[in-house]
């Protein structure tokens, strides 16, 4: 007997009156509440607007549920579609299996329509939601406590997982609780993507490709030690390997991008203020600091004293430099004005003789 151990739940549904409250949909809800309320969050702060989250998640949310389950109808087919099964099964989401390869692949598509509709670049959304999506993880994987399931080898830790009943009609006991190590490790992948964002500041798509390369990480040893049946490829489990490859292209990824385009995105959503910019440096061109104004007379020449000449003709300022107005009194030269003197004086003699004769 164990002496210490996490209990199963009873059951994994409630009811509201005639209203079913299925344990696995309600931490799917309030996942996706999460990773919204988080993400608008961090869309704000990068410069977009309140509600752009919101309203591109009613195209990604549907979709990636989709997604999810069609990755595991295709995976555990002989759930659904073997002898003795009821392909109806397949459309019953509330009691358990969504994939998330296939929920983030077919989620990305429904973004990206959103995006494509608001005129964002899908790559600073998925940014902005990864730590988001994270976190929304951590809380869904509480879903299969209540459906107990997806547990591993059976063990003896204080902290085993007690199986009261199971679909799969494995002997009631104590396993590993394998949801429990995927939550966590959740909650470790949101806050690693949050530390490096700040710290490096990610852009261009990092962000979530860091998240995604983090989670596939923890999946592969968690995968390792879960005892469901699935499919297995030269000795790993099917999820093993999608993990694996996953792993390889989110990396490679980051590599590039942080090689072409490195940085933040100068605008998230159109509209928006942009991020600031370099301060504008002296002499440089198209700085507002690199010319500045001289009341008209930039490029006017100066005398070796440093005084303004632009009134000196030919001055260098594209003006034209008018001439003093010319009058009948200006004055004239010495000899011009001895010429006068003289025909004066000779007038005053021809005057003085014809007054004697």
């Amino acid at each position: 007997m164990e002496l210490a151990y996490i209990p199963s739940p009873s059951r994994g549904v409630l009811y509201l009156g005639p209203i079913p409250l299925r344990g696995y949909a309600f931490c799917i809800i309030i996942g996706v509440f999460v990773a919204v309320w988080l993400g608008n969050r961090r869309w704000i702060a990068r410069g977009g607007r309140a509600g752009t989250v919101a309203d591109i998640a009613v195209w990604a949310v549907p979709f990636g549920l989709v997604g999810g389950r069609l990755y595991h109808v295709i995976t555990d087919y002989e759930l659904y579609f073997s002898e003795g099964r009821d392909w109806v099964d397949a459309f019953k989401v509330w009691e358990g299996g969504l994939g998330i390869w296939g929920a983030i692949a077919l989620g990305a598509l429904g973004a990206w329509i959103g995006a494509r509709r608001r005129g964002i670049p899908l790559p600073a959304y998925a940014d902005a939601v990864a730590p988001g999506i994270a976190f929304a993880q951590a809380i869904g994987r509480w879903g299969n406590w209540f459906n107990q399931e997806l547990y591993g080898r059976e063990t003896h830790v204080p902290w085993a997982l007690h199986i009261t009943s199971s679909a799969d009609g494995r002997i009631p006991g104590y396993y590993h609780p394998t949801f429990l190590y995927e939550s966590l490790w959740c909650v470790g992948v949101g806050l690693l993507v949050i530390w490096a964002d700040r710290r490096f500041r990610l852009g261009h798509g990092r962000a979530f490709a860091l998240y995604v390369a983090a989670y596939c990480v923890g999946r592969g040893w968690i995968e390792y030690m879960r005892v469901d049946d699935a499919h297995h490829v030269l000795g790993l489990r099917l999820n093993d390997w999608t993990a694996l490859a996953v792993f390889l292209l989110a990396v490679a990824y980051m590599w590039v991008s942080a090689k072409k385009r490195p940085g933040r995105e100068a605008e998230v959503e159109p509209g928006t203020e942009q991020a600031p910019s370099e301060p504008a440096v002296p002499g440089k061109s198209g700085s507002a600091a690199s010319a500045p104004e001289e009341s008209g007379k930039a490029g006017a020449p100066k005398d070796t004293a440093g005084r303004d000449t632009t009134g000196d003709a030919g001055a260098g300022n594209g003006d034209a430099v008018e001439a003093p107005e010319k009058t009948d009194a200006a004055p004239a030269d010495g000899k011009d004005a001895d010429a006068a003197s003289g025909a004066s004086e000779a007038q005053d003699e021809t005057a003085e003789s014809a007054k004697r004769g």
